[in-house]
């Protein structure tokens, strides 16, 4: 019997972790996916502490009235290399949380790339 999608993702998820670890001076953005939502967070996981945080329910996105799921990806990790460049993070790790670079997960990154966050 083969694996399901979420015991995949878990799978990937936990080699990932293995390697990608965040500091103070490289924050790990963790990328969580659902299929309504999008979530994205800056770590130090030296300290268990979040430094920035932004999600498609924040009410700047909202706001936006952007209905496209992959364009409203892009505008939450444009907002969330707008928080860490004013929290003083320009470098970071990026752990895809098991899902594929590809869709939302991709807008994602080159929309906090395009804020000016560098990895």
């Amino acid at each position: 019997m083969g694996l399901t999608n979420l015991d995949r993702r878990n799978r990937i998820r936990k080699r990932i972790r293995k390697v990608i670890n965040g500091s103070a001076a490289t924050p790990r953005m963790s990328v969580y996916r659902s299929n309504k939502e999008i979530y994205a967070q800056l770590i130090d996981d030296e300290t268990g502490k979040t430094i920035a945080a932004a999600s498609s329910r924040d009410k700047e996105t909202a706001d936006a009235k952007i209905t496209n799921k992959t364009e409203i990806a892009a505008n939450v990790g444009s907002r969330l290399g707008q928080l860490a460049l004013k929290a003083g993070v320009s470098e970071i790790k990026f752990d895809r949380g098991g899902y594929l670079y590809h869709g939302r997960v991709k807008a994602l990154a080159e929309g906090a790339r395009e804020a000016g966050l560098k990895f």
